[in-house]
């Protein structure tokens, strides 16, 4: 038998001889050929190239839409493909909710993977709305937030998301993000060699000086949060400014409006100020802030006095019987507290981002039970370093949670289905990590519960909580204690290897507590955004709950006297928090259906083409690569019901089916003309090829079924035909006989006129009888115009926590569809009347040229049929923008090379423009245009050439012109005619009375 040549084989249950040196071997003969894509079964196993391969293109993604898995080369397409697919009901599966959970080490390419796949996702329901274009700019606008340069990886995520893509009919209609420990100690202090989040380096980059002089930010080096600031910025300072750009075109187009991000960068530039906040001690043993106009600079831009965020820097104050007892601070104790704030506001800032994109991305219609979700998992991969703290332990906790889910699914749960079935199955070994998610969740001697018992205890140390961890866990044999008894360093055997821990700071972080009048002082900032989110609430998995609640108990009453809930409930750790968002995430994952991606990382170096064999062999070890190749070629990976088979396969059967539903089953795979498969007691088990081949068969008796119906409707459709035109025959000759006897009675009424002999009455049809008051007929009177205090705006509400409800316990925000009216605050949407306002009111001072017109190629309220004929004739890219009438927008119209194209273009919340379906943001109509002048629109590949401007002796915009002022036409780039003029003026002078009126 012939093999495959060395690096060819793209499904790796498919060598012919299995262990671990040919899985390594041809994962680097294929590396070495950029096939970084690999399967194992329904496995994809990506290997970071770190380098663009020119392979995620149109083409690319083209080739894998609706396509069979063996037709192409392996592709991180396909698993989207094959997810959507899945979610749909294609190939053999039932329609059901999928998820897809990409695992491996820090910088493997997990982040790169999750944009790829969303990105394919959104190709594949053929979307080119606005919500498609926002949900492809929410991971980016994250990075920027939540990613920073460690040395394993140049953007690795701090924080882990889930994202929940919400469809119908096929159809995105919605997104949903959730977020899991965002790494805020970063933002405070960083290990040598590495930086903080990218966006404080984004925003000294691409700021403008008199932006900078706006917001107190000076030069990078001065700041004690960036440790490594200057540098950073010297080498990449043109890449970190377009990097800036794109993040405020990221916002744009999300949906965050201009006041929002003004003050979300002001609290930025407030917290790097913060930071810059020194203390000394004075002859008292108290912490005094020794530059005040550090702390006056933090203030300003905080939105608080200067005094009192002093006072809460450096002393507490408390009132016992009437006496205040104040305690004033050490230099470390200030300097806790002043990072303790600034990770506090950091934090939750980034969780207010998180909620706003919610909010924004929220479905505009509630989703019946036919919604289905694509949700994809994309967490921090597992870290080893020089040093590792708290932080370290909850990502590797996480890793071990999901290797665990990983193993039930693939082996666990699979071999003990084989065991039911009576599955002739020979067991194929697996590390169960379950032993060691015990020592970390278990209670009450778990590594997380013995954390939070130490963080009850206000004289507890780093030191007592590691005495505690030997004393309790010492003969766990997953747990090594430090062999000095009085170092604070512990051990822990992960399934990816020994990791040792420092106990530092471990408690401080799980209480992660606010300094005491920190919380009070923001809530009362001038800033609205910051007193925000200091006034929501939390839910149980640790993110803020600013929109509709929901929890488990029922909402209370506040009787007076009740202290506040935000201050005086028992907050929860950050370990709880963590530990519940993990128990929150594996049930959402168990009612999906999984795929998997593993990311292997080929060198520690971050360097492209060098394949380090012990390092990439480590990763197939501890992931159990060799194990899984195995079960997945022998193993069956379809296992569905005698009843499910039947229901989906029967139509393949040529004769009468077997009433017993394993000999129908047998049948149908006889039929079919499969072998391997095995029928057990209750399920058919089948492997990929078999489904594969089963989907073809479907496919084919599909195109054949389409073929009969065609036949069969046009002989129904023509059949119906011949019977309208019957009946059509029959009504034309009933009018006939209806129309001939009509004449015969006028004729004998005529005649009977004549022999009366009396003529009628001279004005007998023109009396007064029709200008008689018209009578009560039934009709309700019309209704009396709207005032101005009746017209409002609704579709812009939010809401928000404000820290008065009683909810024991907030599960997680609910994000629900705003309800709207339809009336707006220019009159009743989608009317011509509310758009002239509406242009009036916000676009006429931004369109109106300093010479007093309007550009070329600005027209007002006319029909798209309008367009093509004034665009008739016109040379290719002749192009004009008209305000669109249904909607408060506008409509890129131009002639292309067989038709005219028109495209919407909507202002964002910001007040910028962008074309719906295009990912560019623009500040003004003006740039917008000459923007396409030079660069493609993303579907045709031509540019905007000349404007067409207004028809000869025409103006189709002078209504839009406001008739309470004197505007004169003069200095426009077009003459009207005299009498186009005169109509103008009247018709500016009714309109005055209509407004009047």
């Amino acid at each position: 038998m012939e093999y495959p040549a060395l690096g060819e084989v793209v499904d790796l249950t498919e060598l012919p001889k299995l262990d671990e040196k040919v899985l390594l071997n041809e994962l680097k003969a294929r590396y070495a050929k950029d096939k970084i894509y690999t399967y194992i079964g329904d496995i994809l196993v990506a290997v970071n190239p770190f380098r663009d391969l020119g392979i995620y293109g149109k083409d690319a993604s083209d080739k894998y839409k609706m396509s069979k898995r063996a037709s192409h080369p392996p592709h991180i397409y396909a698993v989207a493909d094959a997810t959507y697919q899945a979610m749909m009901g294609h190939s053999g599966n039932d329609p059901n909710n999928q998820c897809i959970l990409i695992s491996g080490e820090s910088g493997a390419g997990k982040t790169e993977s999750t944009k790829l796949i969303i990105r394919q996702l959104i190709e594949l329901c053929k979307g080119n709305t606005q919500l498609e274009q926002q949900i492809l700019q929410v991971n980016p606008l994250l990075e920027a937030f939540g990613n920073a340069m460690t040395l394993m990886n140049d953007n690795s995520s701090r924080f882990g998301k889930y994202i929940q893509l919400k469809f119908k009919h096929g159809n995105v209609m919605g997104a949903k993000i959730s977020e899991y420990l965002l790494e805020k100690s970063r933002l405070v202090r960083q290990s040598r060699g590495e930086e903080n989040f990218h966006i404080f380096y984004y925003m000294l980059a691409g700021l403008s000086q008199e932006q900078k002089q706006k917001y107190s930010l000076g030069p990078a080096d001065s700041y004690r949060y960036l440790s490594n600031g200057a540098q950073c910025l010297k080498k990449h300072a043109e890449r970190l400014s377009m990097a800036y750009e794109e993040v405020v075109n990221h916002m744009d187009l999300v949906g965050f409006n201009a006041d929002e991000q003004e003050d979300l960068f002001v609290i930025l530039s407030g917290v790097l100020n913060l930071g810059n906040v020194t203390f000394e001690m004075n002859d008292h043993e108290a912490a005094f802030v020794t530059d005040k106009t550090k702390v006056q600079a933090a203030a300003s831009l905080l939105g608080v006095e200067a005094k009192d965020l002093e006072e809460v820097l450096t002393f507490t104050e408390t009132f016992a019987r009437g006496e205040s007892i104040r305690r004033n601070y050490t230099t470390e104790q200030a300097e806790d507290s002043r990072d303790a704030t600034a990770k506090a506001i950091y934090g939750r800032m980034f969780g207010w981002i998180v909620n706003k994109i919610n909010q924004l991305l929220a479905p505009k219609e509630i989703l019946g039970p036919e919604a289905m979700e694509i949700d994809i998992l994309d967490i921090f991969g597992f870290e080893h370093f020089e040093r590792n703290s708290f932080e370290q332990a909850c990502i590797n906790l996480a890793n071990e949670q999901l290797h665990f889910f990983f193993n039930k699914h693939i082996f666990f749960m699979e071999q003990e289905e084989y065991k039911r079935e009576g599955v002739d199955w020979t067991e194929i070994k697996f590390v169960d990590n379950q032993p060691l998610l015990d020592l970390f969740i278990a209670k009450p001697i778990g590594l997380i519960a013995l954390l939070d018992e130490e963080s009850q205890f206000p004289k507890a140390t780093d030191s007592t909580f590691v005495q505690k961890l030997n004393k309790n866990l010492q003969g766990n044999k997953y747990f090594i204690k430090s062999p000095n008894a009085k170092s604070d360093l512990f051990t822990i055997a992960h399934y990816a290897g020994k990791v040792e821990y420092s106990a530092s700071r471990w408690l401080e972080k799980n209480r992660d507590t606010i300094p005491a009048g920190v919380l009070e002082l923001l809530q009362r900032s001038k800033n609205h955004l910051l007193q925000l989110v200091f006034k929501a609430a939390f839910t149980r998995t640790g993110t803020l709950a600013l929109q509709n609640r929901s929890s488990k108990k029922r909402t209370t009453r506040l009787k007076k006297g009740t202290p506040d809930p935000v201050t005086s409930k028992r907050k929860l750790t950050v370990g709880t928090q963590f530990k519940n968002s993990l128990q929150v995430l594996m049930e959402r994952m168990s009612v999906a259906t999984p795929h998997f991606v593993r990311c292997i990382k080929p060198n520690n170096d971050k360097l492209p083409k060098a394949f380090d064999d012990a390092y990439v062999n480590a990763q197939l070890l501890y992931t159990g690569m060799l194990e899984t190749t195995k079960i997945r070629r022998e193993g069956y990976a379809y296992r569905p019901l005698f009843s499910d088979f039947i229901e989906r396969y029967d139509i393949l059967l040529r004769q009468p089916r077997k009433d017993d539903d394993k000999a129908a089953c047998l049948q149908i795979l006889q039929t079919a003309g499969l072998n391997g498969y095995h029928l057990g007691k209750t399920k058919v088990f089948m492997k990929l090829h078999h489904i594969e081949s089963l989907a073809v068969k479907l496919e084919e008796i599909s195109l054949v079924a389409v073929v009969i119906q065609k036949v069969i409707r046009g002989f129904l459709g023509r059949r119906y035909v011949k019977k309208k035109q019957a009946e059509a025959l029959q009504q034309a000759e009933r009018v006939q006989q209806l129309l001939h006897e009509i004449e015969k009675l006028g004729i004998q009424g005529y005649e009977g006129q004549q022999k009366i002999g009396e003529p009628l009455p001279e004005g007998y049809f023109n009396e007064a009888v029709y200008d008689e008051p018209a009578g009560d007929y039934g009709f309700p009177p019309p209704p009396p115009p709207l005032t101005e205090d009746q017209i409002t705006d609704t579709t812009n509400e939010e809401t928000a926590g404000t820290g008065s409800d009683t909810d024991d316990e907030v599960l997680e925000d609910e994000f629900v569809p705003v309800k709207t009216t339809g009336m707006t605050k220019y009159g009743p949407a989608g009317t011509k009347q509310a758009s002239m306002r509406w242009f009036r009111a916000t676009q006429y001072d931004k369109l109106r040229q300093p010479h007093g017109g309007f550009a070329p190629w600005f027209h007002g309220i006319i029909t798209r049929r309008q367009s093509e004929e004034l665009l008739r004739g016109k040379q290719i890219g002749c192009f004009l923008v008209r305000v669109g009438e249904s909607r408060f927008g506008y409509s890129l119209s131009f002639k292309s090379e067989n038709r005219c194209r028109h495209y919407m273009v909507d202002q964002t919340a910001s007040g910028k423009y962008v074309i719906v379906g295009e990912p560019k943001v623009h500040k003004t109509l003006n740039d917008l245009v000459a923007y396409h002048q030079k660069h493609c629109i993303s579907n045709w590949s031509g540019l905007l050439t000349v404007p067409c401007g207004q028809a000869p002796g025409e103006c189709d915009y002078q209504e839009l012109v406001d008739p309470t002022t004197n505007h004169s036409y003069e200095g426009m780039y077009f003459e009207l005619e005299p009498e186009k003029t005169r109509r103008m003026y009247h018709g500016r002078k009714r309109m005055e009375k209509r407004e009047v009126v």
